[in-house]
């Protein structure tokens, strides 16, 4: 079984192939995109990678998809050509949270990403169902403190000098941390499919309101 991954959250991005056995997938391949590509190399990427290992598209099982939280255009460049690409052979997609691949990557039970403008993404794995939520910078300095948090920014060190630091989380660790849903064949509707944004795009907080007949 075959299964390729896509991540384009953040300001690299990358792209994974692997192969599905029992234990743990086989990363075949994964390269990466630099940011501010995405729209013209995702797709060629694919390809390449693809076409290095023999693979036709139609050999793929699954789509993993990174869908947040992070950059808006990437989230959106990445779910529009998982979509595009599955759509033909009716390949399912699963989708995973940036987040959670995080703290599954450090062994934590906490994540949390720099949201900039003072603000954090901060997913809470702890309990039986995930929380994930935007924070300002006073709510995150509360609640950070009281966990064992996995970051992958240095920025946040400032905040939270006891957080786990780890490298970004890739595709190739979405596609492990998806391990258990890929067994289950857990995929999502990709019709309903959205992105995991946890906060409005810049064009809605800074776009004006229409004014009212009355009110010219």
């Amino acid at each position: 079984m075959l299964v390729l991954s896509i991540d384009t959250c953040s300001g690299l991005g990358t792209i994974a192939l692997a192969r599905l056995k029992d234990d743990e997938p086989e990363i075949l391949g994964q390269t990466e995109l630099p940011g501010k590509t995405y729209s013209a190399q995702l797709t060629p990427a694919i390809r390449g990678l693809l076409n290095h290992h023999n693979v036709r598209l139609a050999e793929i099982a699954t789509i993993v998809v990174t869908n947040g939280p992070g950059s808006f255009t990437g989230i959106r460049i990445g779910l529009s050509t998982s979509k595009g690409l599955a759509e033909p052979g009716s390949i399912p997609i699963l989708t995973v949270s940036r987040l959670a691949v995080l703290a599954h990557k450090a062994q934590s039970k906490t994540a949390a990403l720099d949201a900039s403008r003072h603000e954090f993404y901060f997913g809470d794995y702890s309990g039986p169902s995930p929380e994930e939520s935007l924070l300002t910078a006073a709510q995150f300095v509360e609640i950070a403190g009281a966990h064992q948090l996995a970051i992958c920014e240095e920025s946040i060190l400032v905040t939270v000098p006891a957080a786990t630091l780890v490298p970004p989380p890739t595709a190739a660790d979405a596609l492990r941390f998806a391990l258990p849903r890929l067994r289950a064949h857990d995929y999502d509707n990709p019709l309903t499919l959205d992105g995991n944004y946890l906060r409005r795009s810049d064009a809605e907080i800074f776009s004006k309101p229409k004014l009212s007949t009355e009110q010219k």
